[in-house]
């Protein structure tokens, strides 16, 4: 069976790839995820804040001897104090080209131009195939505009773009007003590919020490229907790489995804879930499907049941919204 697919403009021996989580931290994980048949590895995310906070550790640093006396420029504190972060994340890309011989693709998390949008460079040099921008903004001020939003990523992703020249593929919520159009612009600013979607970790409220909660909560199957909803509607009218990301737990949801129009699926808690090894078990559904419904590889069904091929494309629309409310029944 022929599992190969294109993303990024890479040839990967099948559509899987862990998604950035903790497991990319620790190089023995990172071996077994390939040993399962990883095409390719997405890293966790390098924080636009953790660069911030260590430039203005270093400046504080800096400006606290300078103004002491002359001679104080002996006394500089070496700017790699400051670049701990930075540095470890620039080192583990290297460790982990060294350990694996599948693409490895570099994470940035950051909504503003700025500065720390030169990390993209150090991130290429150090040897990432590919870049994923995590674009992780909860608009809160009421005088911001959906467009001036919009405008924000576009400018990042074009100003990523004059760093680097790797591929580009930008990590987006669900939560933008025309997604068709935005991905679209994506595509003019400078992405290779969207990765649909980021899940936002929604706080909880203690309602007895009167305080705001994190809450982690791994995903199950159910949250891949959104996903499927707009690879089918997107992936019909623009032309970009796909992956599906949030939800994928079995070869079925991996099948769905792909039908609907992904280029890959990443993987991330499953893999927290059932450790890296199950990454093999999910393979082998797949591979399994496809053979049963005489399938001669998975590049065939990408697309089956998106908004241009399938049987009924309002299913993806406002006629399912219908359908659901008059299905309920009392019982």
């Amino acid at each position: 069976m022929n599992l190969a697919t294109e993303y990024l403009g890479f040839q990967l021996k099948n559509p899987f790839i862990p998604g950035a989580s903790p497991l990319m931290d620790d190089l023995s994980v990172v071996r077994q995820l390939e040993d399962a048949g990883a095409a390719a590895l997405v890293m966790h995310s390098l924080f636009e804040e953790q660069i911030e906070l260590e430039r203005i550790a270093k400046e504080r640093g800096v400006d606290a001897h300078t103004e002491s006396f002359a001679e104080a420029t002996s006394f500089l504190p070496n700017e790699d104090d400051f670049d701990e972060s930075c540095d470890q994340y620039l080192q583990m890309i290297g460790k982990i080209k060294s350990a694996v011989n599948v693409p490895v693709i570099a994470s940035l998390n950051g909504i503003s131009p700025g500065g720390w949008v030169g990390h993209a460079k150090l991130i290429e040099q150090v040897g990432a195939d590919a870049l994923e921008l995590n674009y992780y903004d909860l608009p809160s001020n009421p005088r911001q505009t959906g467009a001036e939003v919009e405008q924000r990523a576009l400018d990042l992703v074009a100003a990523i773009r004059k760093e680097v020249n790797i591929p580009i593929a930008v990590k987006l919520s669900p939560f933008f007003s025309s997604l068709p159009n935005f991905v679209s612009q994506l595509g003019k600013a400078g992405a290779n590919g969207v990765v649909l979607f980021n899940r936002f970790y929604q706080p909880d409220i203690n309602i007895e020490d009167l305080d705001v909660e994190s809450v982690l909560e791994l995903s199950d199957s159910s949250e891949l229907r959104m996903r499927l909803r707009w690879l089918a509607i997107l992936s019909a009218q623009v032309d970009t790489y796909y992956s599906a990301t949030g939800g994928i737990h079995t070869g079925e949801d991996a099948i769905r995804a792909i039908m609907a129009g992904a280029h890959s699926v990443q993987m991330v808690s499953a893999l927290l879930r059932n450790g890296p090894e199950y990454l093999a078990t999910v393979i082998a559904e797949f591979t399994q499907w496809l053979e049963e419904h005489e399938y001669e590889s998975a590049a065939q069904m990408r697309g089956t049941m998106n908004l241009k091929h399938c049987p009924d494309a309002t299913a993806f629309e406002r006629t399912n919204y219908l359908r659901i409310l008059k299905s309920w029944r009392r019982a």
